[in-house]
């Protein structure tokens, strides 16, 4: 499909609809930044990838195997991958990343945004649950996974698999793009009164926790748990180093315990992490993200250990809601990628572990993320990634 130029009488209209307002664009607008060329491929753009507020971005058919991770900053993608790249093969037939190997993978889709809208990229959950770190590089950026107001070109994915080796072919989606005009961030005086209206935290029971019982600064702070539902119940996963190649076009196809060890409830609900070992938890509370609102997991490390509580931690509108405008009975418990570094971490039932921040969106999305387009992760306890056998719904693409 070859794109229309963002300055077109069709991308001035989407500008013209959005004048003034300020949050993520809602699906709908999305569909039509693809219709008007804002977004555009030469393959054709396919339905499963539209979500709530993001497009799923599909894999190239050509695949570098890089010396480093850079940023181009001052140049283009292309320009500085001559410097490092060290081979590249096709991913027509599908093609093996290598477990601690740095790939670098041009995506299908291209971008002529608008000079008032800019983009933000982050790993699908399915991706973030295999212990796969990626994220977008663009021309001259200086920053990954933030694309800049008015960017027109390619978009690079960089991938390193930390805990398994993985087969991955073209038009297979490992991220998603989401579009931002304006600013999307609520101040936490504006999350307290939308809290006392719409409570986000649920307990186990599916009641809503008062605005008196949580911590908000700077976003809405959640924590581990690791007493379980039960005495002996399994708390956590911790990825085994050696395991065979995944193949992502698989979905529900291999046995959780070929890749993971499950860890059972420990003496006085506390776990020791092993450094540089990759964990699968679960939080304590449940959560809603009301129709209205996004939110993603961000790093909550720099006073409280050496850990990395995330790796795909972005959170739909519509996540553990449950319809309609009903408090109670709402909620589902977010899944958390941790990673210690350095030393071993203690962690104990209940502890503080990750902040999510909310952001706004111009308008509620025509779809939410539920059972109605199949959302793989909507009722989840402690999930792994949809590759596996009984984990999630069958025919989802999230």
């Amino acid at each position: 499909m070859k794109p229309l130029s963002a300055k077109s009488h069709l991308a001035r209209e989407l500008v013209k609809s959005l004048k003034g307002k300020s949050g993520y664009l809602a699906v709908q607008s999305i569909e039509l930044a693809c219709h008007q060329g804002v977004i555009h491929s030469d393959v054709t753009l396919k339905p499963w990838q539209f979500q709530p507020v993001s497009l799923d971005l599909r894999l190239g058919r050509k695949a570098y195997r890089i010396q480093s991770s850079f940023l181009p900053e001052k140049e283009t993608v292309e320009t500085k991958l001559k410097e490092v790249v060290l081979y590249d093969f096709d991913l027509r037939d599908g093609g093996i990343l290598e477990k601690g190997a740095v790939y670098l993978i041009p995506l299908l889709e291209e971008l002529d945004l608008p000079a008032s809208i800019f983009g933000r990229t982050n790993p699908k959950s399915s991706t973030g649950r295999l212990d796969m770190f990626t994220r977008v590089i663009v021309d001259h950026g200086h920053r990954f996974d933030e694309i800049p107001a008015g960017y027109r070109g390619k978009m690079y994915l960089e991938i390193i698999p930390r805990s398994f080796p993985v087969r991955v072919s073209e038009g297979l989606s490992l991220n998603q793009l989401r579009l931002v005009q304006g600013d999307p961030g609520l101040t936490d005086r504006d999350l307290t009164r939308d809290y006392r209206k719409t409570p986000i935290l649920f307990d186990s029971g599916g009641r809503p926790l008062s605005a008196d019982r949580v911590k908000i600064d700077g976003g809405l702070y959640i924590s581990v748990d690791l007493a379980g539902a039960a005495k002996n119940s399994i708390i956590a996963y911790k990825a085994k180093t050696n395991s065979s190649v995944i193949d992502l076009s698989k979905t529900r196809h291999y046995e959780p315990l070929d890749f993971w060890e499950p860890i059972r409830q420990q003496a006085r609900d506390r776990l020791i992490l092993e450094p540089e070992s990759f964990y699968i938890m679960m939080s304590k509370e449940k959560i809603c993200i009301w129709p209205h609102l996004l939110a993603e997991m961000v790093a909550y490390e720099p006073n409280s250990g050496e850990l990395r509580t995330h790796y795909a931690g972005f959170f739909d509108p519509g996540f553990g809601w449950h319809g309609g405008r009903a408090l109670k009975g709402q909620g589902t418990r977010a899944v958390m990628e941790v990673r210690p570094h350095d030393v071993p971490f203690m962690v104990e039932d209940g502890q503080t572990f990750c902040r999510l921040k909310f952001e706004k969106v111009i308008e509620r999305p025509a779809r939410v993320y539920g059972e109605k387009i199949q959302s793989h992760y909507h009722d989840q306890g402690l999930t792994l990634s949809k590759y596996f056998k009984g984990q999630g719904r069958k025919k989802s693409r999230a």
